[in-house]
């Protein structure tokens, strides 16, 4: 008889968020080993909620095999943070109630989604439930509210990290999605001294993932990729492309003042594709800066994704100054799925950073190093339709079928869930065999 798992997903299938789409995968993935159920908001990543899901508080569906629950919120801006933490608030409250509605369950898994509320969830999930948990960071937090001056309160943030440390803690296994996030994981538990602890969460590191089956390279003249640039003005043009969340965690504001250098050059475009907080300000440093070859595209459906990668020939990957660590922008396996250079704005170190610089797929320069910004688009420029080009798209493509395919990674989630009961079983033999 299968093991039953309860996941708990901010965001899922049909949500566009990277974490919706990347726990889908995750769940039908692991649905011959686990019977599953995943509790998650009513379709509303952009803030707008459905009519359908507009009348009952809780929704029972089944997509794939993989049983759904999907609790009511309420709307919401991405530009208001009340409406914001509102509309978490009551996913987090509706999700526990939901939690009693899904039957015994062995395993509990939660994600970092929503900040530090996500991990409570699945302590207290696994308190209920009597069950093995599984804690998935895919953001540090508090780190990540830190690392932008998002908020400065130190109580706050102090009780942030006190309940996240608590989270992880409480965790059978924490599995964090990059090397560099090993390393913040223990720093937490590391005393004043530098002296790591004797209760340091048992971890692991696994790779999000990109299905390379539904993302591949199209050739330019693919109808697909054609009716794209057609439809937002790219056709003829050398196309530098930002596709995903336009926010606060990837220093844009200042990016584009570096795009604002090269607005004379008429065969270059600079796409972003994507919503998100600072995307208004982003609009008026264009309009003021009058930098005519910036085009906002709006997300696109799953099933278009694959003809929106192809339209770039180049792609960023970039984060904040101080996010390394914190955590691993997963749009690096789309764009390397799609055969794309990277045009990277991580720091040393950082997971994004090493995978580029390890595949051999594009250019890496430091936050905040504007002028190393500059320099590596003219090298993109100067270096279209050469070999050098062509190198890094094989380089890239190749790299991720050998490491970061959906089957490579969610393989390890299996095995790492499974190893869990073994583990405990040893555990308990050692205590008895003490006594």
């Amino acid at each position: 008889m299968k093991k039953r798992l309860l996941m708990y997903a901010h965001y899922y299938h049909p949500d566009v968020a990277s974490t919706g789409q990347i726990l889908k995968e995750l769940a039908e993935g692991m649905l011959e080993q686990f019977e599953i159920t995943v509790i998650c908001v009513v379709s509303s990543y952009t803030g707008v909620i459905p009519k359908e899901y507009n009348k009952k508080k809780y929704y029972f569906e089944e997509i794939n095999g993989v049983k759904i629950v999907r609790v009511q919120v309420p709307e919401f801006s991405k530009t208001n943070k009340i409406s914001r933490v509102n509309n978490i608030i009551w996913y987090f409250i509706r999700a526990l109630m939901a939690t009693f509605k899904v039957g015994k369950q062995d395993y509990v898994y939660s994600i970092s989604q929503p900040p530090i509320l996500g991990g409570l969830l699945g302590v207290i999930g696994k308190w209920i439930k009597k069950a093995k948990y599984i804690y998935n960071i895919q953001d540090f937090n508090p780190e990540q509210t830190m690392a932008v001056n998002y908020s400065e309160n130190k109580i706050v943030l102090k009780t942030m990290m006190y309940l996240d440390k608590f989270s992880c803690k409480q965790a059978h296994r924490v599995i964090v999605v990059g090397r560099d996030m090993e390393e913040t994981l223990n720093n937490r538990f590391k005393s004043s001294r530098g002296i790591v602890s004797k209760k340091l969460p048992k971890s692991c590191y696994i790779n999000n993932w990109i299905n390379e089956k539904e993302i591949y390279p199209l050739e330019k003249d693919n109808p697909g990729v054609l009716a794209f640039k057609r439809k937002y003005g790219l056709e003829n043009k050398f196309v530098i492309m930002y596709s995903g969340n336009i926010g606060l965690y990837y220093d844009l504001e200042n990016l584009i003042k570096v795009i604002a250098k090269f607005k004379d050059e008429k065969e270059v475009v600079f796409a972003f594709v994507g919503e998100g907080t600072v995307l208004n300000k982003l609009q008026l440093i264009k309009d003021t800066a009058r930098i005519n070859n910036v085009v906002f595209i709006p997300y696109q459906e799953k099933a278009d994704l694959i003809y929106s990668l192809n339209a770039g020939d180049v792609h960023w990957v970039v984060n904040a100054k101080g996010i390394r660590g914190v955590s691993v922008p997963s749009k690096l396996y789309g764009v390397m799925a799609a055969g794309k250079p990277v045009l990277g704005v991580l720091e040393h170190g950082s997971e994004a950073r090493l995978i580029i610089e390890e595949s051999k797929s594009g250019y890496v320069t430091e936050p905040g190093n504007y002028k190393a910004v500059e320099c590596l688009i003219q090298r993109f420029v100067d270096e279209r339709g050469t070999v050098i080009h062509e190198e890094m798209c094989t380089n890239g493509r190749d790299y991720l079928v050998n490491h970061f395919t959906k089957e490579i990674s969610i393989k390890k989630y299996i095995e790492e869930i499974l190893n869990l009961q073994e583990e405990i079983s040893v555990e308990r033999k050692s205590i008895d065999e003490q006594y």
